[in-house]
């Protein structure tokens, strides 16, 4: 039993189906469904994580991890410019242990 209907139910529905249809026409609309069902699950999963992306983004006062790192590098004396984050942040993190052991 399946949503409320029984197996007597679903048979006589299957059958419309095919009627009305055609068995060639039955799987395409199967697939159709199941992509429609993806999609429908993908676009709620990016509205109920918006919120937490939008918190994320206020806590960082609207900037990007980018401006926060050249902030940082400011911070302790480093010229971010031409630098890619990676090495940024390595010597951003070197600098940041040195102060801390003196």
């Amino acid at each position: 039993m399946v949503g409320g209907l029984g197996s007597t139910e679903l048979i006589i529905i299957l059958v419309f189906f095919f009627i009305l249809f055609g068995a060639e026409r039955l799987p395409k609309m199967a697939r159709s469904l199941g992509q429609s069902k993806g999609e429908f699950h993908k676009g709620l999963k990016e509205i109920t994580e918006m919120p937490k992306d939008t918190e994320a983004d206020l806590e960082a006062g609207g900037r990007t991890a980018e401006q926060i790192l050249f902030e940082r590098a400011k911070a302790v004396g480093i010229d971010p410019a031409g630098m890619d984050s990676s090495k940024l942040k390595a010597k951003i993190e070197a600098l940041e242990a040195l102060d801390s052991d003196e």
